[in-house]
């Protein structure tokens, strides 16, 4: 049966983000066809994507290697965040349903809890799944693909620190979820841009080395990978 081609890259980005394959290594179609047991063509596909991402360069006669971002480049990927979450929390506002609003509440009830409980690997899930859901509710996809990108990256290039203060944060998750439960557009992107700003200080860049960032250079289970 033939593997899909985004499972492949699902697999390979990955395996790029939490420092399998490092910074500046190359990636062969025969290396990593073999890897995921799978043939090259479903590779070459792949890989095309994760450049189009940013996760992948090629260079001439040198072939596919990981890319290797710099301090700009990481701290570019914050302020995108900081103005396009916003956008997707003003937009869930207009569009969400009430399946996304299920979800939403959902969570924070659990975020919450697990706060009190001072659960932090717990947290760091569910905060995942609550941005990536409020980003669902924005009925967008281009918009929630970017962001979903941006969340790659940032776990690529940043350790992220959990807050001081969780029960704190998960109450701005609740207030963001109240304002697009009535549709106030403009509170729920207020709300999201403090919460992404107060964020920012948790970020801290990995070192050069497995994963990490540059500060000098500007069979695998696919069918189990996350989607």
């Amino acid at each position: 049966m033939r593997i899909p081609a985004h499972s492949v890259c699902t697999a390979i980005r990955d395996d790029i983000v939490s420092g399998v394959f490092e910074r500046g290594s190359r990636l062969t179609e025969e290396q990593l066809a073999r890897r995921y047991g799978v043939s090259r063509v479903p590779v070459r596909e792949a890989l095309r994507t994760l450049e189009s991402e940013g996760f992948v360069v090629t260079r001439r006669h040198a072939g596919a290697h990981v890319a290797e971002p710099t301090e700009q480049e990481a701290a570019d990927l914050l302020d995108m965040r900081a103005l396009l979450e916003p956008l997707g929390a003003a937009r869930a506002a207009q569009r969400r349903t009430e399946a996304h609003l299920k979800v939403l509440r959902g969570l924070v009830r659990l975020g919450q809890e697990r706060a009190r409980r001072g659960q932090g690997e717990d947290l760091r899930s569910l905060g995942g799944w609550f941005h990536e859901t409020l980003a669902q509710a924005s009925g967008s996809p281009a918009l929630t693909a970017l962001l979903t990108q941006l969340r790659h990256k940032i776990a690529w290039t940043y350790v992220v620190d959990q807050p001081v203060q969780p029960v704190e944060a998960w109450a701005e998750h609740g207030a963001i979820v109240d304002a697009v439960a009535r549709g106030d557009a403009e509170r729920a992107r207020s709300l999201t841009a403090l919460h992404a700003e107060r964020s920012m200080v948790l970020h801290r860049l990995k070192s050069p080395g497995r994963g990490g960032v540059s500060v000098s250079q500007h069979a695998v289970n696919t069918a189990s990978a996350r989607n």
